[in-house]
């Protein structure tokens, strides 16, 4: 071997172990979980501590702090950390996120964040401005575009009207493909703290379509109450939001957004689960149940 390539290979050698270096010094930077108390980011949360991954929650109650609406809380949540799980308020679609996210995303970059996955939300149009600027942060990026979480039946938006029993809601007999959040947590987790997500778009769906009365009928199936389903004209919904005090801007984009993403446009199934974790999504089935058995139904 010659005198030259000797040095290209000891440079190459160097230049990997300086490589693994900088993994083994990445993973022990902790994972900013934006929304760590939420649905989603808790998930995400406990999937970290479960890998032995330092975390840390950004919430207005966190230490330190994190709020989207206060810029001057954003450096120190970000000091020393590796990779941010994305999640915005009130949806990754609303009117003014995207800027939100792109000065967010310029901040963690020059901070030194290596990583950032959004969550995002499957045939939403509203949402590609803020995958746009994901995208152009000048980090490692993933983006998860998922379908609707069946969670929202037991713990997010239509568990009060679940406990009354009755679900009026603008879906029609649109067929919607409902994911278990603890899949989403999951992947999330992968691609927090997995190589080979980078530059990837993730589509996340369960296994099967309903309709909103079926999934509503999986409650009752896995002992929860009775949910009787009630197509409702989308305007008719808007009246009724308004109605409760939402502010007209987001009753506005509500209307919008619903518009979209029940208009069909994602009345099919991805293997997206299976990809990333190597086993099928988890059937709205054994998500009922687990819900049933945490007592969340109950009066």
């Amino acid at each position: 071997m010659s005198s030259g390539a000797r040095t290209a290979l000891a440079c190459g050698m160097t230049q990997q172990k300086n490589e693994k270096a900088a993994e083994r010094q990445h993973a022990q930077d902790p994972v900013l979980v934006l929304c760590g108390t939420g649905k989603n980011g808790s998930r995400v949360v406990e999937q970290l501590h479960a890998r032995g991954c330092p975390v840390r929650v950004g919430s207005r109650t966190g230490e330190p702090p994190f709020d989207w609406e206060d810029p001057g809380t954003w450096d120190a949540a970000l000091a020393g950390v590796g990779a941010v799980f994305v999640v915005c308020q009130p949806d990754v679609g609303a009117p003014g996120v995207a800027d939100a996210v792109r000065a967010f995303g310029a901040r963690a970059a020059a901070a030194g964040v290596r990583r950032l996955v959004l969550l995002s939300a499957r045939g939403e149009d509203l949402a590609l401005p803020a995958e746009r600027a994901v995208r152009d942060a000048g980090t490692e990026w993933t983006i998860l575009r998922t379908s609707w979480f069946f969670q929202n039946f037991s713990e997010g938006v239509f568990l009060p009207s679940v406990l009354e029993g009755e679900l009026p809601f603008p879906a029609g007999e649109v067929r919607e493909p409902f994911i278990d959040a603890d899949d989403i947590a999951e992947v999330a987790a992968a691609a927090l703290t997995e190589e080979g997500h980078h530059a990837r778009v993730h589509e996340l769906t369960g296994p099967r379509l309903l309709t909103f009365g079926e999934a509503a009928a999986e409650v009752a199936a896995a002992g929860g109450p009775a949910v009787r389903y009630v197509p409702v004209a989308l305007r008719e919904y808007a009246e009724e939001l308004a109605g409760q005090g939402l502010p007209p801007e987001l009753v506005a984009f509500l209307g919008e957004l619903f518009a979209q993403l029940l208009d069909g446009r994602n009345a099919s199934v991805t293997d997206g689960v299976q990809q990333v974790l190597g086993r099928p999504a988890r059937d709205v089935r054994d998500a009922a149940r687990e819900a049933a058995r945490r007592g969340a139904w109950r009066a």
